[in-house]
């Protein structure tokens, strides 16, 4: 491994400072919970000449529901994720997505924002972000600015930041604040194992017409990037919930998908996992729902 500087930021506007005073001159790399990169540098020709550590900004740890949402700091791991009991009431989905991720070492040190940055296609906490119309802060030198999850990607382990940017806090907007949603993954074996497909759907219901409504697919290891769905969820807006509905919407989502061939799994095998994972989704999340309505939060679209 080639030498490199180290420094460890002191909070977010110290980290911002020293990726802008060294990326303009020097390959620059950020460490949090390092199970990515850790991996890459003892193989990758291309090590960083400089290493920012941000893994001590306890203001990017935390979880909190906000007049704008449910705020997620960028280094929230994926136990605490889920350990979270907001997270268990409004987003069960996020857990079970944070539980299919490596090992538990891997949970425990992984950061959300860290899985978000490295941007594989397979990823496991971008779906159900996608699902949820998530929206990422992002810090520069000249402020914070907020993009839609998916302009945040750009294609396989590309993201839009620029080398003096920083990913700073993921957030769920209020509007979707406990919308019902299910997050499935497929791979070949149920631990410790990439997507061969993953996939998570949510929507509000309107139960005097049992229709639904602002129904989201998303679909990751289909693209080089995670994808929603709009072709099945344009189909599934304002219809009657019924098993045929959701079987037609996962038809649909297979022309969303653009999979490849590759020594894990076939195109073919992939577009019939995006048809079944997706009917599959939009079912789980219709349970949860109805599981709400009995607890009273009939879930109903927040204001």
């Amino acid at each position: 491994m080639k030498a490199f500087e180290f420094f460890a930021a002191k909070d977010s506007n110290d980290a911002v400072a020293l990726l802008a005073q060294h990326a303009a001159h020097s390959k620059v790399k950020i460490i949090a919970g390092g199970t990515d990169l850790l991996a890459d540098l003892k193989s990758s020709p291309h090590a960083p000449d400089v290493m920012i550590d941000i893994s001590r900004l306890s203001e990017l740890k935390n979880i909190t529901v906000t007049e704008q949402g449910l705020a997620i700091g960028a280094l929230v791991t994926h136990t605490q994720i889920m350990r979270s009991p907001v997270m268990r009431q409004m987003f069960p989905a996020l857990q079970a997505a944070a539980h299919t991720i490596g090992a538990v070492q891997t949970r425990n040190l992984g950061t959300l924002g860290g899985n978000l940055v490295t941007a594989v296609p397979s990823m496991d906490s971008g779906p159900t972000l996608m699902a949820l119309e998530a929206v990422v802060t992002v810090a520069s030198p000249s402020g914070r600015r907020q993009m839609p999850l998916g302009e945040f990607f750009v294609g396989p382990r590309k993201t839009i930041l620029k080398p003096d940017e920083l990913l700073a806090e993921i957030l769920i907007p209020k509007a979707n604040l406990g919308k019902p949603t299910h997050f499935l993954k497929f791979g070949l074996r149920k631990g410790q194992a990439l997507a061969l497909v993953n996939a998570a759907a949510s929507f509000w219901v309107d139960w005097e017409k049992n229709t639904f409504v602002a129904p989201r697919i998303a679909l990751g290891a289909v693209a080089p990037k995670v994808i929603r769905a709009p072709q099945a969820e344009a189909y599934l807006e304002g219809r009657t919930i019924t098993p045929e509905a959701m079987a037609e919407a996962g038809r649909l989502a297979v022309n969303d998908a653009k999979p490849i061939n590759d020594f894990r799994a076939s195109a073919e095998y992939r577009r019939h996992l995006v048809e079944v994972l997706t009917k599959r989704c939009l079912e789980g999340a219709w349970a949860l729902a109805q599981t709400k309505r009995l607890e009273g939060s009939n879930g109903k679209r927040n204001a």
